[in-house]
């Protein structure tokens, strides 16, 4: 039986869009239940972290992924034509590839991070739950979890995550002997920041602010972190309250002048 993986992620979809498709833990039985009955699949696995959703799904012949699209539109009201903006589809061997990729940390956004296997066992776990796994998916989960237990084993691809955001957080920490007392603002909501914003948050920092050209791209990324947002202009007003200042954007200028910063001390 064909293996279909459709699914969005940190380098295909905004948050924004993130947001709208992911599945809230206590609705997943009730999620992949109506993913086998909807979308003509005979097994389904929801993967669902705030970096990815992927419906990994063994279906008939004629089942391909713009059915699997379209019920993932249906179920959160989204419009299948913009989903299919941002989401990729995988079949037969290359989905197999996909979700082996995906568990041993290679396609995560922190590369080799360690989460994402337990995040990818538990979803495989409610759908055995929900009895919406049969043969072809267990078969195909039992060797992904052992193929990234080999990378992990086999390889230091966890020991060093190499990311421009980790450096930026790892020097912070050397900066200052203890963040959890200490004030951040970031400037933009891009990948990289957002990045940023999730090492320091595990590192327990105190308090982070969100500057971004746009409020509510910065609302996005406070609301999921637990941080304030502010505007570009409003930088000035808070830049004197920020022990770390790091900043991330598209502009061609620098966001903070020398004036700024003399004003805010």
């Amino acid at each position: 039986m064909p293996l279909i993986a459709v699914g969005v992620n940190h380098k295909t979809a905004p948050v924004s869009i993130r947001e709208k498709i992911s599945f809230a833990p206590e609705k997943m039985v009730e999620a992949l239940n109506s993913l086998v009955s909807g979308a003509q699949a005979s097994e389904a696995v929801i993967v669902s972290t705030c970096n990815r959703t992927e419906l990994y799904c063994a279906v008939a012949e004629e089942v391909g992924e713009k059915h699997i699209i379209q019920w993932l539109g249906e179920y959160h009201q989204v419009s299948a034509e913009e989903l299919e903006r941002f989401c990729y589809a995988h079949k037969g061997d290359d989905s197999v590839r996909h979700v082996m990729r995906v568990a041993a940390g290679l396609d995560s956004l922190i590369l080799g991070e360690p989460q994402i296997l337990g995040q990818v066992k538990s979803a495989y776990a409610v759908s055995q739950e929900g009895k919406c796994i049969g043969s072809e998916l267990q078969s195909l989960f039992q060797q992904t979890f052992s193929v990234a237990k080999k990378v992990r084993t086999d390889t230091a691809i966890g020991e060093n995550p190499v990311s421009i955001a980790f450096a930026a957080v790892s020097l912070a920490q050397r900066i200052f002997a203890d963040v959890k007392r200490s004030t951040a603002l970031l400037i933009g909501a891009g990948q990289t920041i957002e990045l940023v914003a999730r090492h320091l948050k595990e590192a327990g920092i105190k308090r982070i602010i969100v500057a971004n050209r746009t409020l509510e791209r910065a609302q996005i990324l406070a609301n999921e972190l637990g941080a304030e947002a502010i505007l570009l202009g409003d930088i000035t007003d808070y830049l004197h309250e920020a022990d770390i200042v790091i900043s991330s954007t598209a502009s061609q200028l620098p966001i903070i002048g020398k004036g700024m910063v003399e004003r805010a001390t």
